[in-house]
């Protein structure tokens, strides 16, 4: 076999194509969650799941006793299904590739390994390369995060337009497992084919469709100093949901975009959408930025920013709250 994807492991699950070992790992829990969480749910019936399921936890096991779990016979039927759940935590964890060499047939032995990968020069990794298969699941950069979103709806039968998966995506940042979460809240009060709207997402999340970063942006390609200090005052009034530090990553980007975008020498909409890493519904809104602030402008913005954030963190702050922070800051900006 090969390395593949979690959306092709997820295809031949669900066409009833199973093998023996199941390496799931990497940086990004949520896919190694989809994976196992199916072959949990779905591939034993419910009575076989009673004499043929069993899953364990890495802090409670080793490899010799999944090994043993392993070689054991299903009962009454096809198959018996082996999970280990949080492997990173397993110590002698190399050991399970005699195993691996070898493995039963009839079981499907899915090891979880979060958060990191396995030493992929070591034998484990290549025998269950060979007799298995393996899911190497990547964080998403945020650039994705919109785009994966999108996908996401429109796979569970919604509708979402890309500055409200934009608006999700500068909230919650890139913890799909999150994301996710947060997104089933809205499924619940929408119909089959419904749209995901900014003010769904208000009720349902809590994140303002009026005051909000996407919208400091606008205000500030707008020369609209009232709206921005607007919602400056509701960030100040509202910090659990409007927490700085995600604030200032998220201007630190919008500007850094507009810097790049002016040392571009092709400006076309698809350029500049690949050149800076963003949807090419986005490329106005660079572009707008662009417009509004040249590169001294932008330069000195980026500087107002890092010494803001190190504000933020008390540096040199004389104990100042953050809304206070981000008010002079805007000004700044602004002036």
């Amino acid at each position: 076999m090969k390395e593949l994807s979690w959306e092709d492991i997820y295809k031949d699950l669900r066409n009833k194509k199973y093998e023996p070992f199941y390496l799931l790992m990497g940086e990004e829990p949520f896919f190694i969650d989809v994976i196992s969480d199916y072959i949990e749910d779905k591939v034993l019936t419910e009575d076989e799941k009673e004499f043929n399921q069993t899953v364990v936890y890495g802090r409670d096991t080793d490899a010799a006793s999944i090994v043993s779990l392993a070689k054991r016979y299903p009962m009454m039927s096809e198959n018996q299904v082996v999970i280990v759940k949080e492997a990173q935590n397993i110590k002698d964890l190399d050991l399970l590739e005699s195993y691996a060499k070898n493995p039963l047939k009839s079981t499907l032995l899915i090891i979880c390994h979060k958060y990191k990968t396995v030493d992929k020069r070591k034998g484990l990794y290549k025998a269950v390369l060979k007799n298995g298969v393996v899911l190497d699941s990547k964080k998403l950069y945020d650039d994705k995060i919109p785009g994966w979103i999108l996908t996401y709806v429109k796979r569970h039968g919604y509708i979402i337009k890309e500055p409200s998966a934009q608006l999700l995506a500068d909230h919650l940042g890139n913890d799909l497992g999150k994301i996710v979460n947060e997104i089933k809240k809205v499924f619940i009060s929408l119909p089959k084919g419904g749209e995901i709207t900014p003010q769904l997402i208000e009720q349902n999340i809590g994140i303002s469709k009026d005051f909000n970063v996407f919208e400091l942006q606008k205000a500030f390609t707008t020369y609209n100093s009232f709206k921005a200090f607007q919602i400056v005052k509701y960030f100040s009034e509202n910090p659990k949901s409007n927490p700085m530090p995600v604030t200032m990553a998220l201007l630190y980007t919008y500007f850094l975009r507009a810097l790049q975008y002016h040392f571009l020498k092709d400006k076309t909409p698809k350029n500049v959408a690949s050149e800076i890493g963003i949807s090419p519904f986005f490329v106005r809104d660079v572009q707008s930025a662009a417009s509004r602030f040249p590169v001294l402008k932008i330069i000195l913005i980026m500087s107002y920013l890092r010494e803001y954030d190190l504000k933020s963190k008390g540096v040199d702050s004389s104990n100042t709250n953050h809304g206070e922070l981000l008010k002079e800051l805007v000004y700044k900006i602004l002036n």
